[in-house]
């Protein structure tokens, strides 16, 4: 039984040890990797946006973000769209007036604040309300969103959600007896989590009337053509499919579209944030005028893959002024020894960034096509087909059109983890080694000739022979 006890504890010691290391490392790696998509800036910089003319005439649409910020293709994506119909006066709302954080660390400096879109609309709700995923989602930090929402609704806004934006308005119990969706990874945990709602799968959005929830990411493009449709008519939605360019444009119903789930290759995310401590780190280049959707491919776009750390940069430090009119700002100048990234079709027609040319600035959008494409394309040469694939699956974006063609995994990167274990595991034989000897001196062997064999003792020895019986 002794020795059955001790084989077990030294497996277990031997398993603590290979195991000690990958999950040490791992989970610090893995919490900074989530942290820094939302990273808020340090500088107290706190710059305000350019305001715009509003046109009474014209419905009100609104996108929300919180204090704690969004998925910037979330917020970024349906704005553009919307804006690009001409139909619509169109804002960023936050619950004050101050920069917050979309995915990847690019700061946005909302055009109201919910006390100044009051004032703005003489206390009417807006027409048209967006809600993106928020970080903070089932916090006490959404309350301020959660509570303006269903003031809104009351009032008669028409909500939409994009992707996660769905479980912002189920905490919020606006889905309750309604049909909705949301993004394929969290869609089963919405399930338990708000049983009252009757959650859809396989469809990029849902119209309920008075609220359409939108499945993940770039579906929200789906989601306000279908806005646009309703207000402005499919001719006009049409035309705004055409400007951003989404081929993928349905009129009058949403686009077909194949349930994702979860695969084998999915775990290459893991090992991307728990092991990829070296993460390639990337400057990128801000830019006036540049298109909402093209800010939102790169940011979102390397951020998904959780394979890259992005910051936002710009020429001189100064806010800048996106095609449509939101003002975002940067965190400094390029830092040698990043890479440069430059989004937009305009800053590489005008090579916005040869100042720079010392550290071969990437123009990504020199080329036609839908903005994520060139993002996509970039990241697969620069990290693995397996990273770039599930980004694509997570931005819920079809990719046939596409070459990824690159390293089929990142096998350094799932080497290392074994590595840790085997680190482990030496130093356990090393521990182990130092001490045997020393509790091998500790112990008193008996002599060999006052030891009795075993077996004989207590028993008479029998008589030699020759010598006399007693």
């Amino acid at each position: 039984m002794r020795s059955f006890v001790r084989v077990t504890l030294t497996v277990l010691a031997f398993t603590v040890a290979a195991l000690a290391l990958p999950v040490t490392l791992g989970a610090v790696t893995l919490s900074a990797s989530f942290e820094n998509r939302y990273t808020q800036r340090t500088d107290g910089i706190a710059p305000r946006p350019v305001p715009r003319p509003h046109d009474p005439a014209k419905p009100t649409a609104v996108v929300v973000v919180g204090n704690e910020g969004a998925v910037v293709s979330d917020a970024l994506a349906p704005y553009e769209v919307l804006a690009a119909t001409g139909a619509f006066n169109v804002y960023t709302v936050a619950p004050e007036a101050r920069p917050v954080t979309l995915t990847g660390g690019l700061d946005l400096v909302p055009d109201l604040g919910f006390a100044d879109l009051d004032r703005l609309l003489a206390s009417t709700a807006p027409d048209v309300v967006v809600v993106p995923a928020l970080p903070d989602l089932g916090e006490p930090t959404t309350r301020p969103v959660t509570d303006w929402l269903k003031r809104q609704s009351a009032r008669g806004s028409l909500l939409m959600s994009v992707c996660n934006g769905s479980g912002v308005l189920a905490s919020a119990g606006l889905l309750d007896g309604r049909k909705a969706t949301a993004h394929w990874i969290r869609i089963g945990g919405f399930d338990d989590e708000f049983p009252a709602v009757d959650w859809i799968r396989g469809t990029r959005y849902v119209d309920d009337g008075t609220i359409v929830t939108t499945a993940g990411i770039l579906s929200g493009i789906d989601g306000a053509l279908r806005i646009a449709e309703r207000f402005a008519g499919t001719e006009a939605a049409r035309k705004a499919a055409e400007a951003v360019g989404w081929t993928h444009y349905s009129p009058g119903s949403s686009p077909p579209m194949t349930q994702n789930t979860f695969e084998a290759a999915d775990t290459v995310v893991g090992f991307n944030t728990a092991f990829r401590w070296d993460k390639q780190k990337l400057g990128i280049l801000l830019t006036s005028g540049i298109r909402e959707l093209e800010l939102a491919a790169v940011f979102d776009t390397y951020g998904q893959s959780l394979a890259v750390e992005t910051t936002a940069v710009g020429l001189d430090g100064t806010p800048i002024r996106s095609r449509h009119g939101l003002t975002f700002a940067p965190r400094g100048k390029p830092v040698p020894g990043d890479r440069l990234v430059v989004p937009g079709a305009d800053a590489a027609a005008s090579h916005a960034a040869d100042r720079y040319s010392a550290l071969s600035p990437v123009y990504l959008h020199a080329g036609p096509g839908f903005p994520f494409d060139a993002v996509l394309e970039d990241l697969v040469r620069t990290t693995d087909t397996a990273t770039t694939r599930w980004t694509a699956r997570t931005l819920e974006y079809r990719t046939d059109h596409l070459a990824l063609d690159g390293a089929a995994w990142p096998w350094t990167v799932t080497l290392r983890p074994f590595g840790l274990a085997v680190l482990g595991l030496l130093a356990a034989f090393g521990i182990r080694a130092l001490y045997r000897p020393a509790t091998r001196g500790d112990r008193s062997p008996r002599s060999a000739s006052t030891a009795a064999p075993r077996g004989w003792r207590g028993r008479a020895r029998p008589a030699r022979a020759g010598s006399p019986r007693r």
